[in-house]
């Protein structure tokens, strides 16, 4: 039998990870834990993202067959979040898959990492 596994964190590579902790700290309300040239944390207790510092790292383009991962996020106005986000930095890329797709908007954090922002669960 497999030991079981608890899932405690998402590691992101970046350029600057203090950058990126505050982001994402606005972005979920997640308090900084960690923040350090070379590594930072956000978390609520229960989950957490952790910047890792990679020198040179390059974002992939979108649309991409080189992406390798995003982060989807749930609220409750889409059309204000994404001029919050991109008042802190984010950016949104012109390919929107989702617009016809349940509303949701693809956007890249201050690093160019993919994110979604969604709107509410339809009941």
């Amino acid at each position: 039998m497999t030991q079981k596994a608890t899932f405690i964190a998402t590691t992101i590579d970046c350029s600057d990870p203090k950058r990126m902790a505050e982001f994402y700290s606005a972005v979920t309300g997640w308090p900084i834990q960690v923040a350090e040239e070379e590594y930072s944390a956000v978390g609520d207790g229960t989950h957490a993202l952790y910047f890792g510092r990679v020198p040179g790292r390059k974002p992939v383009a979108w649309p991409s067959d080189d992406k390798q991962f995003h982060l989807d996020f749930r609220v409750e106005d889409v059309d204000k979040a994404v001029e919050e986000y991109i008042a802190l930095g984010a950016t949104k890329p012109e390919f929107q898959p989702g617009v016809d797709m349940g509303g949701w908007v693809v956007m890249q954090d201050p690093e160019g990492h993919l994110f979604d922002v969604c709107p509410p669960q339809s009941s």
